[in-house]
């Protein structure tokens, strides 16, 4: 998942800063080498708050002098200066980023809470200062822009659209009620979010007794016993709450018992009866939401969500889901009947209930393809797949690594690398790595942009990040991991690659700023490089004895490549379909408890599974709006992505096509916004999307036409 904290527009003061920049090094050019990077190491929390106030006023003075220029309002001196501006205030928003999302503390936690509604604040001063927006309609509305070039004028459009999705063209009324709302809203995502986050840190399941131990492998036993040492805890083991802990353990433990507390405790967070309990925060970011797209001319959030996606309508989005989710929850059927019939023929007196799914699905995975997990687990070293991600960055895109030092890094766990063009030799970017779970750090994966790439203001390089949970065991040994985790890595590497290869001018156009429901495509479609044979062989590596992954042992993860596949595409559109059905309530007085319970059972949903994301624990969509209405877009990116796929194994080299590789480059990972991501999907495909690769990639039936 690409990180996305605020949609805010990166505008800074060209100005110069008094003294305060010599005291507060938050305020300080980022400088060193590669253009400059963040002084992590001179930062002190406490000079946080004051840089971020200063940085806003600054900000908002540059603003004034943009919107109050006398001369007649041109693409340089309006659309270029805002594009120009921001960089002292971006750079400080990144570092903000970086604090909540992987340094967050109880220090931090209050500087979060006064400071994001601020920061909502500037945003509402800008899109709702008329005489700026008075500017770029004029730009917008010029006869000039037709000689503009391409991206010069998606870039106008880009400015113009957002400021009327955002209220611009609203009643003087109408945009001091948006002005509220937006403020309020921010402060009850950041409620929601370290909620979320402090029953994370301060539930977890405690391994008391060697039989606790039963079934788990040995690297899964080493790092419960390092985190129980961590935590000073007087027990054996402990599990954290989280889901690179927890899904291991409901995977392979033998203790049914322990199982469900493990479930009840991860499915529970943000619904425990306590005061980080999350269900009456939700209905309130779900009526303001309602309220403020109708001050917005829109019928729903869904409506005014979806306004700026691909999909554009939310029906299409259902049309989709549920054209998947109905051969999904027959085959889950169909995979439940031959996880009891284990059971029964074991002697278990229960029927497979949702802590059972995982445990029960290996056996079945185990008997079907004689493939067990923990078979595969021991050639998936960490490294050694990061290795392959490079390699594989180099055979398709031309990029080379090279591990520095030289820079600062925000935790001891952090390492970097300097990525450049092996061809031109020239750097791209910086690449950083934040691999290991910890206190403080938020759950799952994902990339961040701590700088896009861009030409406007001199040629500047992209820094990106990879953030993983994955679990330290003892010191020295290589960290093994599943085959779903290391597709995640793929995966969280996808989007950085497509930060790394952007090649535009303007920042808001670069990287990954495109469209939600397009921005999950490159990461999707890169998680398919990691099965192919020449990764496998190179780095797919026997972590004693060196040797690579057996060819049979490959191909029997060849054959059960699509087994479970319905359990994750249910449990996956279930958070989707909720979440848009939530997003689409006019008047969403709900109890989320019911609510979930309704929409499920109207659903079919299988008994067996429960949603990826219960509601009061589904930071997507409600630690900001950036997912908000928009958690289809991982099965929308998907259909796209398994259709890019087929682009390449349709060739006789495969995924290693070097003409399908260029045109994926040319027309999706360096292209950024610049342009419509349909029109730029044709460009590479010569068609539109065909979505039946999706169902054969998931190892469902085509559905007849």
């Amino acid at each position: 998942m690409k990180k996305i904290i605020l949609t805010l527009i990166m505008i800074a003061p060209t100005v110069m800063v008094n003294a305060q920049t010599n005291r507060n090094s938050f305020l300080n050019d980022w400088t060193g080498p590669y253009g400059g990077v963040p002084a992590f190491t001179d930062y002190k929390l406490q000079d946080l708050k004051p840089a971020l106030e200063f940085a806003i006023q600054d900000k908002l003075n540059e603003i004034k002098k943009i919107a109050n220029n006398p001369k007649p309002a041109t693409f340089t001196n309006t659309i270029v200066a805002l594009e120009k501006a921001g960089k002292r205030y971006s750079q400080i928003y990144a570092v903000f980023g970086i604090y909540s999302s992987n340094m967050n503390s109880p220090e931090f936690e209050p500087i979060e809470t006064e400071m994001t509604p601020k920061m909502y604040e500037l945003n509402n001063k800008i899109y709702q200062n008329a005489k700026l927006f008075d500017r770029i309609s004029k730009v917008y509305n010029s006869p000039n822009k037709k000689k503009l070039t391409k991206e010069q004028q998606r870039l106008v459009w880009f400015y113009y659209s957002n400021f009327v999705r955002e209220g611009a063209k609203a009643t003087a009324k109408s945009k001091t009620r948006i002005a509220a709302i937006n403020q309020e809203l921010a402060g009850l995502f950041t409620k929601f979010s370290q909620n979320q986050l402090a029953d994370e840190s301060n539930y977890y399941l405690e391994l008391k007794t060697e039989a606790d131990f039963d079934g788990l492998p040995e690297e899964l036993k080493n790092a419960a016993i390092a985190d129980a040492k961590d935590r000073k805890l007087n027990v054996m083991g402990c599990i954290a709450n989280t889901r690179s802990s927890i899904e291991p353990f409901l995977t392979f433990s033998n203790r049914r018992d322990l199982r469900q507390k493990a479930f009840q405790i991860f499915t529970s967070r943000g619904d425990n009866d306590n005061a980080n309990n999350n269900n009456a925060t939700l209905v309130q970011i779900l009526k303001l939401r309602a309220e403020k797209t109708k001050l917005l001319g829109f019928k729903t959030f869904a409506d005014w969500s979806l306004s700026n996606t691909m999909a554009q309508k939310p029906q299409k989005t259902l049309d989709l889901m549920m054209s998947v989710w109905t051969p999904a929850v027959e085959k889950v059927h169909t995979d439940v009947a031959d996880m009891q019939n284990m059971v029964d023929i074991e002697g278990g007196n229960f029927k497979i209930a949702a802590w059972d799914y995982r445990y029960y699905s290996e056996k079945v995975r185990k008997a079907k393809y004689d493939l067990d997990q923990n078979d595969l687990k021991p050639y998936l070293q960490l490294e050694k797949l990061r290795e392959g991600m490079f390699w594989v960055a180099g055979e398709i895109f031309h990029l080379g690594f090279k591990q520095i030092s030289n820079v600062p890094v925000f935790h001891s766990d952090v390492r970097v690398w300097e990525v450049y063009n092996k061809d031109t030799k020239k750097i791209v970017g910086l690449w950083y790595f934040d691999p290991y779970a910890r206190k403080g750090k938020r759950s799952g994966a994902w990339m961040n942009a701590t700088r896009e790439q861009s030409r406007v203001n001199g040629d500047v390089i992209t820094i990106v990040s990879n953030n993983c949970n994955f679990i330290k065991g003892k010191d020295g040994e290589p960290i093994l991991i599943s085959w779903e985790d290391a597709s995640t890595l793929f995966h969280e590497f996808g989007h950085a690659l497509h930060g790394l290869n952007s090649d535009v001018t303007y920042p808001s156009l670069s990287g990954t700023n495109t469209p939600r429901d397009y921005v999950e495509f490159p990461s999707q479609v890169m998680e398919r490089w990691l099965s192919t044979p020449q990764v496998l062989n190179q780095f797919a590596l026997h972590y004693k004895t060196g040797e690579p992954m057996p060819m049979a042992l490959v191909e029997r993860n060849d054959r059960a490549s699509t087994f479970n596949e319905a359990f994750s595409t249910v449990e996956t559109i279930a958070s989707a379909l909720v979440d848009m059905k939530l997003h689409l309530l006019e008047n969403p007085d709900i109890n989320p408890k019911e609510f979930e319970k309704i929409t499920l059972t109207e659903l079919k949903m299988p008994k067996e599974i429960v949603m990826r994301h219960r509601i009061p624990q589904f930071g997507h969509i409600f630690s900001d709006d950036a997912y908000a209405a928009g958690y289809y877009g991982y099965l929308w990116a998907d259909a796209i992505s398994a259709d890019a796929t087929e682009a390449f194994t349709e060739t006789k080299d495969g995924l290693y096509d070097k003409a399908v590789a260029k045109r994926l480059h040319d027309y999706v990972f360096s292209i950024g916004n610049t342009i419509d991501p349909a029109i730029a999907y044709k460009k590479f495909r010569g068609r539109d999307v065909n979505t039946d690769a999706l169902m054969r990639a998931r190892g469902f039936e085509v559905q007849k036409k």
